[in-house]
């Protein structure tokens, strides 16, 4: 009898909204191909159904809850909560801590769990006061409800261990190889330029404010590529417009969801500048450095761990040391050459799928032998 798994907290199954929903991608699909009976939990309009990539061994349910952008993780947790305990697999692979609220649900109904906790959302600028309140409240509750739980880097691990005094298994995020892509016809005239790429959501603590200015001058010898948005319109959305409108070699994409394009993006890019400062692994980080991307990255911990024996160069969040690490590589082929090669080692032997998914799979086994036992006894009497 194969085991069953829910899986709760993301967008859906597939769906390429965050690291999240890329993470389902592949662990869902891996954890079938090993006898597993899989449940994604999701939202209404969040999966692309099309997706050629699906794999319809994969049970897809989505449930009500509230598009708000402070309550939908709660509210969609709760109800994907009450849906599984009514279903009761043999184990609850969660993601994010906001559903910390609900694990107490899940042990009463005698279900184990599995928790990716994900960064430290109660330190991102982008929330108000009584949503950071929420989300550190929800990790306290993770911390004493959770069976497992899932860091996505050591520098996460050692905070809860610190914050909260438990620790966990430490399982990064993945990347995909591939062979190198021509440019999308739409990028076609950045062909054989060394050109500057970012790639983030529009928040505060991704420093991308920053970079937008570092842009004007950077793009005085060089084109440069923005991709990515806040998704709800806002300040840095109409400021990255305005670059692009009056730049005319700024080029700002939004969000773009075709993996191929952003992939050669990466590939192509004289120089990949990464801003993201709050979380652990960054799946994005991960991906570029899979691509071979000669990367800037802004100076914390958790890129300093990712990108450890590259010899990327790392900067402060000033627009002027942005644009001096940028251009200065951009100038320097042979430095392009070499850390295109160090990132794309560094990837391929910590950051890989097969290995996630794996470590993935050993949790969850962990987690369903007591269910196992039971089963067996209950059987028997």
């Amino acid at each position: 009898m194969s085991k069953r798994v829910a899986i709760i907290g993301t967008r859906g199954y597939p769906s390429y909204y965050g690291g999240f929903e890329t993470a389902v991608r592949h662990i869902a699909p891996h954890l079938a191909d090993a006898g597993w009976d899989v449940t994604v939990y999701g939202r209404p309009g969040q999966e692309r159904v099309d997706d050629p990539s699906l794999d319809h061994r994969v049970t897809r349910r989505t449930t009500r809850g509230l598009e708000s952008r402070s309550l939908s993780t709660l509210t969609y947790g709760l109800t994907a909560v009450l849906d599984t305990i009514r279903r009761r697999p043999d184990v609850a692979l969660v993601m994010n801590c906001a559903n910390g609220y609900w694990l107490p649900l899940l042990r009463l109904a005698g279900i184990p769990t599995v928790v990716n906790v994900d960064g430290i959302e109660w330190e991102r600028a982008k929330w108000g006061r009584l949503a950071k309140a929420v989300f550190k409240t929800g990790a306290r509750a993770t911390a004493r409800f959770a069976d497992r739980l899932v860091f996505d880097a050591d520098a996460i691990g050692d905070y809860w261990r610190r914050e909260f005094g438990r620790s966990g298994v430490m399982i990064p995020y993945g990347g995909t190889e591939s062979d190198v892509l021509p440019l999308h016809p739409d990028d076609a005239h950045l062909a054989g330029r060394p050109f500057a790429l970012v790639v983030a959501r529009f928040v505060p603590e991704n420093t991308v404010a920053e970079f937008l200015v570092a842009a004007e001058r950077i793009a005085e010898r060089h084109p440069v590529v923005i991709v990515g948005s806040t998704g709800y319109g806002g300040e840095l959305d109409t400021a990255a417009q305005d670059l692009a409108d009056r730049t005319p070699s700024v080029t700002w994409l939004g969000h773009v969801s075709d993996d191929d394009r952003l992939f050669a993006l990466w590939q192509h890019a004289g120089a990949y500048f990464h801003g993201h400062s709050v979380g652990g692994t960054n799946p994005a980080l991960v991906q570029a450095m899979h691509c071979g991307a000669p990367t800037v990255a802004r100076d914390t911990v958790y890129n300093r761990e990712v990108l450890a024996g590259t010899g990327v160069r790392f900067v402060q969040p000033d627009p002027g040391a942005i644009a001096d690490a940028v251009l200065d590589l951009l100038a320097d082929p042979v430095e392009q050459e070499l850390l295109r090669g160090c990132v794309r080692d560094r990837a391929r032997s910590a950051y890989t799928w097969s290995g996630v998914c794996g470590a993935y799979e050993h949790a969850l086994e962990q987690q369903t032998r007591g269910v196992t036992v039971r089963k067996a006894a209950a059987a028997v009497s």
